[in-house]
């Protein structure tokens, strides 16, 4: 008896639903989200064989540039906006809701407490030519009082657990004593551990190979 062929049919399924759901989300994500900002500096750091990995998050870098100008990075925005609170009351410098939000979105900046609402208000060039450096003189280190408050709002934020991580990111071409400047700025507030940020090299050959005798 010869055996029955079942037909086979092709399934069809309607996708259209399922494009329009991702074009929902492509287009949400797209409106929501917010540009990260050109950095006002570029540093070009030195070479080193060291292979420590810095955290991605809770650190704050301090970064000086060939010719010496120092700007600075918190990574955490409550930390941004606490640490502004407390240099405008110190400065007695107000700023605006609009200037606290601009200051929220801007990961790095350096330029003195009483220029930086013009660097709020600025974008793209304007605002990185408006920014010559933070103040690390005698009369008025200005850097120090970033650090101690990015310190402070930082613990009163998220706690003791989370302390920030200090980190210096310097030019091969800058100068040593301005790089002095930066750490005896950081000893003074007893901060005697930090990290410094240097490109990765190739180990050289038989570097840290015992010598037989």
């Amino acid at each position: 008896m010869a055996k029955v062929k079942v037909p086979r049919k092709s399934i069809s399924l309607d996708m259209t639903a399922m494009c329009d759901v991702a074009f929902l989300l492509l287009t949400f994500f797209i409106l929501t989200a917010t540009a990260r900002e050109e950095e006002p500096v570029v540093v070009d750091t030195p070479g080193s064989v060291s292979e420590t990995v810095l955290p991605d998050r809770d650190v704050l870098v301090i970064s000086i540039d060939k010719d010496g100008q120092v700007f600075l990075k918190v990574d955490s925005e409550k930390t941004r906006l606490a640490m502004l609170d407390k240099m405008a009351g110190r400065y007695q410098v107000s700023f605006s809701e609009g200037e606290k939000n601009q200051f929220r979105l801007t990961e790095m900046f350096g330029a003195p407490i009483a220029n930086l609402k013009n660097v709020l208000h600025a974008k793209g060039r304007e605002r990185a030519a408006l920014q010559k450096g933070i103040p690390t003189d005698s009369l008025d280190n200005q850097l120090d009082n970033w650090v101690s408050y990015a310190r402070l709002a930082q613990v009163e934020t998220f706690g003791t657990e989370q302390q920030l991580r200090i980190v210096i990111k310097a030019d091969k071409d800058t100068k040593y004593e301005v790089i002095q400047k930066v750490i005896d700025t950081l000893m003074k507030q007893n901060l005697n551990k930090f990290n410094l940020i240097t490109n990765l090299e190739q180990m050289p050959a038989g570097f840290g190979e015992k010598k037989s005798h």
